[in-house]
C-alpha cells in the first residue's frame, strides 16, 4: 500500500512537472514571452496549441491521480487523442510543403507516447484503488 501510494505521488509529481514545462514552453511561443518564438524557428501553430491544451489537461490529471479520480484516465486519453490529431495534422502539413522543424516530430511522438504511459498508469492505479 505504501509503495503504491508513493509511486502514485511520484508519478503525479512527474506529470505536474511535465505539465508546467509544457505550459511554459507552449505559452512562450503563443504569447512570445522572452523572445522564445523567434528561437523556435518554423513552429507549427496547431501543434503548439495542442501542447498548450494538453498542458492544462496534464495539470488536471495530476490532481485527479492524487485523488484517485476515475476521470483522470479520460482526461489523459483526451490529451492523447488531441496529440494524435496534431500528429496527423503535422503529417499532412509536412507532405503539403508546410515549414516545420524536424525536432517537432520527435517531440510530438515523445509527448504522445508519454501521455499514453501516464494514462495507463492512471488506469491501473485508479482501478486498483477504486475496486476495493
Amino acid at each position: 500500500m505504501i509503495k503504491t501510494k508513493l509511486s502514485r505521488y511520484v508519478v503525479s509529481t512527474l506529470l505536474m512537472a511535465f505539465a508546467l514545462l509544457t505550459l511554459f514552453l507552449s505559452s512562450s511561443v503563443i504569447f512570445d514571452w522572452f523572445g522564445i518564438r523567434a528561437k523556435e524557428g518554423n513552429y507549427v501553430p496547431f501543434v503548439v496549441w495542442a501542447n498548450f491544451i494538453s498542458s492544462w489537461l496534464y495539470l488536471l490529471a495530476a490532481y485527479g491521480l492524487i485523488g484517485l479520480k476515475k476521470w483522470t484516465v479520460t482526461t489523459l486519453m483526451v490529451s492523447f487523442f488531441i496529440l494524435v490529431g496534431a500528429l496527423a495534422g503535422l503529417y499532412q502539413h509536412s507532405h503539403t510543403g508546410g515549414l516545420y522543424e524536424t525536432k517537432t516530430i520527435g517531440a510530438l511522438l515523445f509527448r504522445t507516447g508519454l501521455t499514453l504511459v501516464f494514462a495507463m498508469f492512471a488506469y491501473i492505479t485508479t482501478m486498483k484503488w477504486t475496486n476495493r
